[in-house]
């Protein structure tokens, strides 16, 4: 259990490394007049990704899952592969990332990195293209508490996330639309 703890810990330790970058990000965005949009749902996201580290750790020490072997080590291999995407995405989208929604005005739409395949499309299946920061998110959501057996943190996150990523996807998709509407300025 002490290296499951140790994981879960670098996992924690990279949520912080990612809010020392959202934070520096969203103070340049608002130094160009970047407003923020679906503060609502901020809260209760932080609340929820805070919960799945804790839960992940608690269910495993006070109900004593067990380590799978082939579960765990494939779920181990899902959660590096979660943390390399989400760092693609984030060095992607460069100063525009951040763990809130934040829109620049003239600012232009990021199609680069896992980004470059996103298109414009409305539909319902494009939204992984669109926004694979979140399929990093659902992946390690998942993978990260069955790494040691921990079942019932991701069914509960998994829920939880899903309801949260459906607000979270079209606060983003209406800030998105903002970027590509036509403005002063703008053709």
């Amino acid at each position: 259990m002490a290296w499951y703890t140790l994981l879960v810990v670098l996992v924690g330790l990279e949520r912080v490394a990612e809010l020392v970058v959202s934070t520096r990000n969203v103070g340049w965005a608002r130094r160009r007049g970047g407003v923020e949009r679906g503060q609502g749902h901020y809260p209760p996201m932080v609340v929820l990704h805070t919960g799945l580290l804790a839960g992940a750790l608690l269910e495993v020490w006070l109900l004593d899952r067990p380590f799978l072997p082939v579960l765990g080590w494939s779920m181990v291999a899902l959660v590096v592969l979660a943390q390399a995407l989400r760092w693609w995405c984030i060095a992607s989208l460069g100063r525009h990332w951040s763990t809130r929604v934040v829109v620049v005005p003239g600012a232009p739409m990021v199609r680069r990195g896992p980004y470059r395949w996103g298109g414009s499309s409305s539909s319902p299946w494009s939204a992984p293209l669109r926004h694979p920061n979140y399929v990093a998110v659902v992946v390690e959501g998942l993978a990260l508490p069955l790494v040691h057996g921990a079942w019932l943190t991701a069914l509960v996150f998994t829920v939880l996330n899903a309801w949260l990523l459906r607000v979270r996807v079209r606060t983003e998709e209406r800030a998105l639309a903002e970027l590509a509407a036509p403005g002063p300025g703008r053709p």
